[in-house]
């Protein structure tokens, strides 16, 4: 199916198995490293099931896992729609760019002993195989700071 014909339209391109290694530091946390598995699964309708899991680089011990989804709407923009077990949700909305994915946050749910995470963006850049990831946020009492940075291949098409 072409990507005129797919109602994914150009999201499709990011459809697959994607791996690879990131950082992230924050003014209150130590810097790490990390190893990240992310899938973005077609469905046949306008939206990629979207999973992620990273582990520890250096002692592989678990991290963070999120899922939720990768949709266009009706109106072309494009949403990421995601759930964390940390009791924190994420609902964003941007436009994409010359493979350039820019989230502006619509709204941050959390739970009642969730963390205080006051703001989140991201970025994703998709060149060919290759995708960047790129987060910022608020927590507590620190402003809108870089948090992560990853670099991931593609190891699977859809």
């Amino acid at each position: 199916m072409s990507e005129e014909q797919s109602p994914l339209g150009d999201l499709e391109q990011f459809a697959g198995a994607w791996r690879g290694e990131g950082h992230g530091h924050y003014p209150t946390i130590d810097d790490f490293n990390y190893r990240e598995e992310i899938d973005f699964t077609p469905t046949g309708r306008p939206f990629l099931i979207y999973r992620s899991r990273t582990w520890n680089a250096e002692t592989n011990q678990p991290m963070h896992t999120e899922c939720g989804y990768l949709r266009r709407t009706p109106t072309g923009t494009i949403e990421l729609l995601l759930s964390q077990p940390t009791g924190f949700t994420e609902i964003h909305s941007g436009l994409m760019h010359d493979g350039v994915l820019e989230f502006h946050p619509v709204r941050l749910g959390r739970s009642v002993e969730s963390k205080p995470v006051h703001e989140v963006r991201r970025t994703l850049v998709l060149k060919g195989d290759a995708l960047t990831f790129d987060m910022w946020m608020a927590h507590a009492d620190t402003p809108l700071t870089h948090h992560l940075h990853a670099e991931y291949t593609r190891t699977q098409a859809a």
